[in-house]
């Protein structure tokens, strides 16, 4: 990871961040920085609040208290507690913009081909020359390694060939950070492998990305940091060899017990 310089601002940083849905409460006071060319693995049990984290971080869920901010930028909010929203709508459209998400279930429109849906953001909400998006699209789709698959419908590709096309929908975007909810989950092992090699790639060219995960192996492999979310609470968090190989609470002791070594 680069060196952190003070006059750099984290691309994300979130301060003290709450969230509730009800009387439940899924963030209990979390801290996150995220630097320029930093791979944060989120983990942690199912319920702990990791996506619901990465959500928050990209303004598709509205906290109740904190601070979130985008290159040193604050997120501005009106409201307190349960009505909490952001209060500008540009500043969320630009923020957005510069986070791209992945998500679990590849999310693609299936009215469109692999090349459209790659194109469509960049083209509608950018308003950038579609001709230049195209090309810019193919090169992704060149390096996620369905350049063939670009006039092909979803329905077509198997579910690895989908998740690269969304990885490459997101990058697309040009964003300044790339955050995944479960980007393996929902695919087979071999599948699996081929959304890993990309990850991995992204991961060594330095780009900025936070990544929640189930798979140990992936977050001990392609993070500089992990961070082990318990009961909305970060418990530990640090370089991955130490979070892997010297846990120091017994509830991550526990939680990485239920992982065979790789």
């Amino acid at each position: 990871m680069p060196a952190a310089s003070a006059a750099t601002p984290p691309v994300i940083e979130i301060r003290d961040l709450h969230k509730s849905f009800g009387s439940l409460d899924v963030l209990r006071g979390v801290d996150l920085t995220a630097h320029a060319g930093e791979v944060i693995a989120l983990i942690g049990s199912s319920g702990s609040g990791k996506s619901t984290l990465l959500r928050c971080a990209n303004l598709l869920e509205d906290s109740q208290s904190g601070e979130i901010l985008f290159e040193g930028e604050p997120v501005r909010w009106k409201g307190t507690s349960q009505t909490r929203r952001p209060s500008d709508a540009e500043q969320i459209r630009r923020i957005r913009t510069n986070l791209s998400m992945v998500f679990q279930q590849f999310n693609l429109w299936a009215h469109l081909t692999i090349l459209q849906n790659v194109m469509e953001a960049p083209v509608s909400v950018l308003g950038q020359p579609k001709a230049e998006v195209e090309a810019r699209a193919r090169a992704y789709l060149e390096k996620v390694g369905i350049a063939d698959k670009a006039d092909a419908w979803p329905a077509q590709l198997s579910g690895g060939q989908q998740q690269r096309a969304a990885i490459a929908r997101a990058l697309c975007m040009e964003p300044r950070a790339l955050l995944f909810d479960e980007p393996t989950s929902a695919l087979d092992p071999e599948l699996e492998q081929e959304v890993v090699r990309v990850i991995r790639a992204l991961a060594e060219e330095g780009r900025t990305m936070i990544l929640v995960t189930h798979d140990m192996r992936m977050a001990r492999d392609l993070s500089s940091r992990t961070i082990f979310l318990h009961q909305g609470k970060i418990e530990e968090e640090g370089p991955p060899d130490q979070l892997f190989g010297a846990p120091k609470s017994a509830r991550l002791q526990q939680f990485l017990s239920h992982f065979k070594a790789a």
